[in-house]
């Protein structure tokens, strides 16, 4: 079907006076007694562009199009008082899918609860519109940060039969089910399609640091899967996440691309998304493009976890969970660490070995990893990584500390026999990062259709 996007439509000044087809679904309409208005959408542009229908003809026209319906429309597009409009008369509407009275998105100001009651047609609306543009852009700008500078793009299975944060929260995957036929869960596992027991992975990294061992630069954008009771607004089932893993880095050298890619994709969205980020500035976050400036246009700051510890306890502040040496942040202690005490992004480095994974190159202190996490005002973290161990012995001895199978990593433990190097990667929660962008408070708005506990829709 021949037609013109909405977003040239109202963009590029060379289609004034020209006849133009247009489709999009009605937004809302009204009557009057010469003319009537539509006002249509077709997902390219926040803006919807005015149809302006001509009565004169036929001044008993009262077929007007429900809020819903979708339409393909041909007419001139002329300069209006705040933007271009088509002017048509009701012979050049072409009704291509009718929509009830009922339709659910009739009035404006429905609360984000009440739409994600809706998944498949809450992209209607200006926010999912927006967010949805704005995740597109910022995925083509981690693409284009890493294929500029050298870094192979590979794709890490989904299917795993190794735990990489090892935290046993896996989705399992089987083709048996539920069963009685079998005596032990081992003989279970070896009746199962891949002989083995089988999950959804956590994270590419494990792949992620082959792949790097070969290629020097990779990075993965994919799915990741963790089957973690958690409720918050900040966690889901199903996340996409960016992991790039570097050979020949240490950690300054991780915490060098983090920031860099960072400042480049909030750079890019604020070049390519004007209208959106203004939209999100009006109706989510007061300030949001200005944070969003400021945060590209200074260093972030650095502070280990032990001096993040100290500053957090004399802060006066009483938190819900405790701060003590030894312990996980929590978000009540990251936003306070970003938005009160450096009131920016800023890294936090070297935490201790005990609350951190297997797989993070030990300090020489014994106590602390050479970890980081980024942290930024009104999310809290969003990006995760570490130098890698690169000594097997060293390697070994943590894992057998916190009682993993060796067997299940065989391939992962030769990585460090034959020709280590030292390497470091990282993780970015995507959606979190869309959250920080738009002032959206709560994951399961920035992702088309959220998986959380107890929710599949």
């Amino acid at each position: 079907m021949k037609h013109t996007d909405i977003k040239e439509v109202l963009t590029n000044k060379e289609f004034i006076g020209q006849q133009v087809t247009v489709c999009g679904w009605v937004r809302t309409s009204r009557n009057s007694k010469n003319v009537a208005f539509v006002e249509l959408n077709d997902g390219t542009s926040l803006k919807n562009v005015q149809i302006v229908i001509d009565k004169a003809d036929d001044p008993d026209y009262k077929d007007l199009p429900r809020v819903g319906c979708s339409l393909k429309v041909t007419g001139t597009l002329v300069e209006g008082r705040n933007s271009a409009e088509i002017n048509v008369t009701p012979a050049d509407i072409v009704m291509l899918g009718d929509c009830p009275q009922d339709y659910p998105l009739q009035k404006k100001g429905h609360t984000l609860e009440f739409l994600r009651t809706m998944p498949h047609l809450r992209g209607r609306t200006n926010t999912f519109n927006a967010v949805m543009r704005i995740r597109s852009v910022l995925a083509q700008a981690i693409h284009q940060y890493y294929q500029e500078r050298n870094f192979v793009y590979v794709n890490t299975p989904l299917i795993t039969g190794s735990d990489c944060e090892g935290a046993g929260e896996m989705f399992r995957v089987t083709t048996i089910g539920y069963s009685n036929e079998y005596k032990t869960e081992d003989d279970y596992d070896a009746a199962d399609f891949f002989g083995r027991r089988a999950g959804l992975s956590v994270s590419g990294q494990l792949e992620g640091e082959m792949a790097a061992t070969a290629m020097g630069k990779i990075y993965t954008f994919g799915p990741s899967f963790r089957a973690e009771n958690s409720n918050t607004p900040k966690h889901l089932a199903e996340f996409w996440h960016v992991e790039p893993e570097i050979a020949f880095a240490e950690l300054e050298d991780v915490i060098e691309v983090a920031e860099d890619m960072v400042k480049h994709v909030i750079g890019t969205v604020l070049e390519k998304c004007p209208d959106e980020i203004a939209f999100f500035d009006a109706h989510f976050e007061k300030g949001l493009k200005a944070r969003l400036e400021e945060l590209i246009s200074h260093e972030f700051g650095r502070v280990t976890y032990t001096e993040a510890i100290e500053l957090l306890k004399k802060s006066g502040e009483k938190f819900v969970y405790p701060v003590d040496w030894g312990c996980d942040l929590q978000t009540e202690h990251e936003r306070y660490l970003s938005e009160k005490v450096f009131k920016k992004a800023v890294f936090v480095t070297d935490y201790p070995k005990d609350i951190k994974s297997f797989y993070m190159k030990q300090n020489p202190d014994g106590k602390t990893v050479a970890a980081v996490d980024l942290l930024v005002p009104g999310v809290g973290e969003i990006i995760g990584g570490s130098e890698r161990e690169a000594d097997y012995d060293k390697l070994i001895a943590a894992m057998k500390d916190r009682n993993m199978n060796l067997d299940l990593y065989s391939d992962y433990l030769d990585l460090r026999k034959f020709g280590t190097v030292p390497h470091g990667g990282f993780g970015l929660g995507f959606e979190r990062l869309i959250m920080y962008v738009t002032g959206v408070q709560n994951i399961r708005d920035v992702i088309m259709f959220p998986r959380t506990v107890g929710s599949i829709r």
